[in-house]
């Protein structure tokens, strides 16, 4: 993939007061971008905006809670006051929920993850889309997972395979085929989606999400992240990528 380091280029990333999502805003930041810190705890967000400004960063932290219309909208407006362009979203924020077995899901169980790892995105990407689409070489960067892919979930050898529940991967299954409709809707803005692990090696990166359990650090986990922002305009869309390159749907 080519890449471009564009001075002052503008990011929006969502959950990014720690984890993928803040080792994507450092090494964005370092890249001289502009970071717009979304959190959904505004005392958090500031905390990480601040260490990031402590590291020579432009940090601005919003309080976003992409579960919220009201809170969506006013991220929008705080964004405005600063940049008349945003090239680039990263929908990072995401909720494991409760790992509830099938036969004991119920639709509130569901509701609940689907309304920050599908809906959120929605909210998301529709409020920033006049911000984007002002841009030059717009991107978004979906922050999906492997246990979005049909071939990932139905290879017993993934471990993800023996994790029986219904409402994070097919959270995650519903933003793939979102970010897909979107990127054939939308060719002038680049929509790509990013699962933050080695799908061929059966890992995945260290979260709060997973408890930690990963092998690889968050920060090996936000490369491809960092990869899909990076992308120039020659750059694809509509691809499922993570760490080592395209992964199945």
């Amino acid at each position: 993939m080519n890449t471009t380091t564009v001075a002052r280029t503008s990011v929006l990333i969502t959950g990014a007061n720690k984890g993928l999502g803040f080792e994507t805003a450092k090494r964005l930041g370092h890249e001289g971008w502009r970071v717009f810190l979304g959190s959904r705890d505004g005392s958090r967000g500031r905390a990480a905006a601040d260490r990031l400004i402590a590291d020579g960063v432009e940090a601005v932290a919003v309080r976003l809670d992409v579960t919220s219309d009201a809170s969506v909208a006013d991220a929008v407006e705080l964004v405005r006051e600063h940049t008349d362009t945003l090239d680039v979203l990263i929908n990072n924020a995401g909720t494991p929920g409760l790992a509830v077995a099938p036969a004991e899901a119920t639709v509130d169980e569901l509701h609940a993850v689907y309304d920050t790892n599908v809906y959120g995105p929605v909210r998301v990407t529709r409020a920033f889309l006049p911000l984007l689409r002002a841009a030059a070489n717009p991107r978004v960067v979906m922050v999906s997972s492997a246990g979005g892919s049909f071939a990932v979930v139905t290879d017993p050898e993934q471990p993800i395979a023996r994790m029986h529940e219904l409402a994070y991967c097919s959270s995650k299954a519903a933003l793939n085929m979102l970010t897909v409709r979107y990127a054939q809707a939308l060719p002038q803005v680049k929509f790509n989606l990013v699962t933050p692990g080695e799908v061929a090696h059966h890992k995945f990166a260290a979260t709060d999400m997973n408890n930690h359990r990963g092998q690889l650090t968050a920060a090996e986990g936000a490369e491809p992240i960092v990869r899909l922002a990076m992308l120039d305009a020659d750059g694809p869309s509509g691809v499922f990528v993570d760490r080592l390159g395209p992964v199945a749907w």
